[in-house]
């Protein structure tokens, strides 16, 4: 079939009409009004030919006048991907050889750079899509625009969004002239601009039917012809909007907070991960005294704040709670909706939490026991995570037996007890210390103390691996001109020298980026990221800024600062003093135990991974799963319905893939959502900038100036001494690329989290909280970061690199924090 009638199409014809094609054919068979025209299929286009009677025919039977020429590709109007723009349209075509020669030259616009750019972006294969054009007849316009049935700055589901231009809507499409905007929330419109209000109502109600009949938000063309008779020339999935949050079936507005960048994390989590780490963030919370519901909102974690923010209680202290983990992002927008009067305090809110009850004598204890003999408290958490990490392990031999200890995920470890309370005390008195030293000390000056912290396991595993890169210095050449891909495949295979690697994975080859996810693989699964920070450490050539003499000053500056804010105190009122005094001692000894919590917990998500493993390989071998590890791409209950033979699961995992593979490539995650889908952090006051200057919250003490280097993915990353590292996010997967960077931006975090906490170690700069750092900032910009005042500075255009620096050169421009 070379040229079909919309009206004759079937809307799941994608791969014959292409994406525009078949949106057109779904809003013929939804009944909405649509100018007639047809499709020349991509069966034309892979021919090269189009069947010339057949056209001209269908081009007679739309009157022969002017029509608009249109492209339609199968990958094009996707839910994730709108190619918006990407191929070309023609309007006003008329005459049987212009409209061939329209036709033709949309076929050619598939291949342009702009769309094979957007393509490639999109992790679309090049040679999967094909070309199929409509041509339509043409609406005589008297005003025309775009409908987007969501707010696509906000995300808000609860508005719909007008551009109108009086014409046939070109200009607002193209974006070449100013158009007249509309925010439509259910209130009168107003009487302003080319659209009256009777027909901005009237573009309301078709933007809710449409959202309402195809089920998702739409970006939709329309016009009004000069009679008034409004046509619906597109209706596309919005691409750009983050999921809503599912329906809660409680009134009122709802607010969800993002709990991936607690644990340096935006990429999307796998649904076998999923099911453990709702029941762990909740329990979490519940210790502390929250009952918070945990929902799966794109993929990510967010949890349910409403309670809190409208208990009178709880909402007094929430901004506080939230300063450790959650950080400043999150805050400042609990903070704006705690004066929101739809979130005014409610009596009766707050649910009993029994849990914190009957943990509370036991926290008592352990906070005062650590404090009073911190070296005992930190010989008890090592001793119980060597406890684990050695702990025999036995995996039954049938699915049978496998599953149900793979779905134990409320069963505590005894040994954990000993490691929760020191990490928890140590966490209190870092958080204490802006208090407690209150117009003795800066903030600036208690990230020095906190800095070169001892006791740190993610320090010590960053250590220990610059360790194996000194072993390996004979082997630099291989090390340094060999993929990391390929570098882990030769040591999974035996085939690379010793140095040292099999020891440190044996340690510490559980861990990985994203590593609370069960569904990810470890780095002794797969080693290609260690590789890679191998290769950065080989990078560093003068000894005097290897990470381990990095570490030793900052160690130095932070016991120096010490010893200054206890005379300070002491200065002011002895008693003061010896109390500052105490905590902060209490924290060099403590707050380093903070990531000793996390990596004993690892342990037992590695066993369950590699449960899930083999499960995965016996579905395999039945033939029900490609490879072992799509059972990531199962939720605990659908695994179970599988092994007790309840379906194929081929389908799901393949759906699952797809979603999964979009969500990688999305760039920014909320930090907050209310349930209509909006941003909240789009409803705060913008900040201002003068273009070169970022703001967001210093994090680790210091100064640096250096070329940017832009990472979104751990794994085959490379950082050159002295290059300032600007990421989404970071973990503790992340932070052996600290020990080459001489500072740290990133979009998302805590000053407590991982990330900061590690930088602080290394006596490196950071600035976290800084919206969009990954896209206004170039690998290759000179940068200075300033940790103090909480900003990015670009340098002067002029003063810019002409090219970024080779993954072989090494920067003259240092700038370690206090160097």
């Amino acid at each position: 079939m070379d040229v079909l009638e919309l009206s004759a199409i079937d809307p799941e014809q994608r791969e014959l009409v292409g994406g525009k094609a078949a949106g057109l054919a779904a809003l013929i068979r939804l009944g909405e009004r649509v100018p007639d025209g047809f499709c020349v299929t991509t069966e034309a286009h892979s021919r090269g030919e189009v069947p010339r009677a057949e056209f001209l025919a269908a081009y007679e039977r739309l009157g022969a006048g002017p029509v608009a020429v249109r492209s339609s590709a199968t990958a094009e109007d996707l839910p994730d991907a709108s190619f918006a723009g990407q191929q070309d349209t023609f309007l006003a075509v008329e005459g049987a050889d212009d409209v061939l020669a329209a036709v033709r030259a949309c076929w050619d616009s598939l291949h342009t750079e702009r769309a094979t750019a957007y393509r490639e972006a999109a992790g679309i294969a090049h040679d999967t899509v094909r070309m199929a054009v409509v041509v339509q007849r043409m609406v005589d316009a008297e005003v025309a625009g775009v409908l987007f049935t969501a707010n696509p700055v906000t995300g808000s589901r609860s508005e719909c969004v007008v551009d109108a231009a009086p014409g046939p809507g070109t200009a607002v499409v193209d974006g070449a002239a100013a158009a007249d905007h509309y925010v439509l929330d259910g209130t009168a419109p107003e009487v302003r601009g080319c659209l009256t209000p009777a027909r901005s109502n009237e573009l309301r109600e078709v933007g809710d039917r449409l959202q309402s009949r195809l089920g998702a938000p739409q970006d939709v063309e329309w016009a009004y012809d000069h009679d008034g008779t409004l046509w619906l020339l597109q209706s596309r999935p919005i691409t750009t909007l983050f999921p809503a949050p599912p329906a809660s079936g409680r009134p009122g507005p709802r607010l969800y907070v993002e709990f991936g960048h607690v644990q340096g994390m935006l990429q999307p989590v796998t649904p076998v991960g999923m099911s453990t780490l709702k029941e762990m963030l909740a329990g979490m919370l519940a210790s502390v005294g929250m009952t918070v519901d945990v929902v799966d909102i794109g993929g990510r974690l967010y949890g349910d704040l409403t309670d809190a923010m409208r208990d009178p209680v709880t909402r007094r202290r929430l901004v506080r709670l939230m300063a450790v983990d959650f950080g400043p992002r999150a805050q400042a927008v609990v903070e704006h909706l705690l004066h929101d009067p739809r979130f005014a305090p409610v009596r009766g809110t707050r649910r009993r939490n029994t849990a914190a009850l009957a943990t509370a004598p036991k926290a008592v204890a352990g906070i005062l026991g650590a404090l009073a003999r911190p070296a005992k408290a930190r010989a008890r958490v090592f001793a119980a995570i060597e406890h684990l990490r050695q702990q025999p392990v036995v995996d039954p031999p049938t699915v049978a037996e496998l599953l149900p200890l793979v779905e134990e995920t409320e069963r505590p470890d005894p040994g954990l007890g000993a490691i929760t309370w020191p990490v928890v005390t140590g966490i209190l008195v870092a958080a204490v210390l802006p208090t407690l030293l209150k117009g003795i000390a800066s903030d600036d000056e208690i990230r020095t103390v906190l800095g070169g912290m001892p006791h740190n396991v993610t320090i010590e595993m960053d250590l220990a691996l610059w360790q194996v890169a000194r072993h390996a210095a004979p082997h630099r050449g291989l090390l340094l001109g060999t993929s990391p891909d390929e570098l882990a495949a030769a040591h999974l295979a035996g085939e690379l020298p010793d140095i040292g690697l099999t020891a440190f994975l044996d340690t510490y080859g559980h861990r990985c980026a994203a590593e609370v996810d069960a569904g990810v693989p470890r780095w002794s699964e797969a080693p290609a990221p260690v590789f890679a920070a191998l290769a950065n450490y080989l990078r560093v050539t003068d000894p005097d800024q290897g990470p381990d003499r990095r570490f030793e000053r900052a160690r130095a500056r932070a016991e120096s600062m010490l010893a200054e804010l206890v005379r300070r105190a002491r200065s002011e009122r002895p008693v003061r003093g010896r109390l500052a005094g105490f905590f902060l001692r209490r924290a060099r000894e403590l707050a380093g135990l903070r990531e000793a919590g996390k990596f004993a917990g690892l342990y037992a998500l590695r066993d369950r991974r590699r449960r899930l493993l083999l499960i995965g390989a016996e579905l395999r071998a039945k033939g029900l799963l490609e490879r072992a590890d799509d059972v990531r791409f199962l939720t605990l209950p659908e695994l179970r319905a599988v092994v007790d033979g309840g379906g194929e699961p081929r389908r799901t995992v393949a759906e699952r893939q797809s979603h999964y593979a979009r969500e990688l490539r999305r760039r920014t995650v909320p930090v907050a959502l209310l349930s209509d889908g909006t941003d909240v952090e789009t409803l705060l006051p913008a900040r201002t900038s003068d273009g070169r200057t970022f703001t967001g919250t210093g994090a680790a003490t210091g100064r640096a100036r250096g070329p940017a280097r832009v990472v979104r993915d751990p794994a085959d990353a490379y950082v050159e001494p002295g290059e300032i590292l600007v990421a989404p996010t970071s973990d503790p997967g992340w932070t052996p690329l600290f020990l080459t960077a001489g500072g740290l931006v990133t979009e998302t975090g805590a000053v407590m989290a991982h990330g900061p906490t590690v930088a602080r170690e290394y006596g490196i700069p950071a600035v976290i909280c800084v919206p969009g750092a990954t896209e206004l900032i170039r690998t290759g910009q000179m940068i200075t970061v300033d940790g103090a005042a909480g900003t990015v500075t670009l340098d002067a255009p002029d003063a810019q690199p002409d090219a970024a620096p080779g993954p072989d050169a090494v920067s003259a421009s240092s700038g370690f924090a206090g160097e």
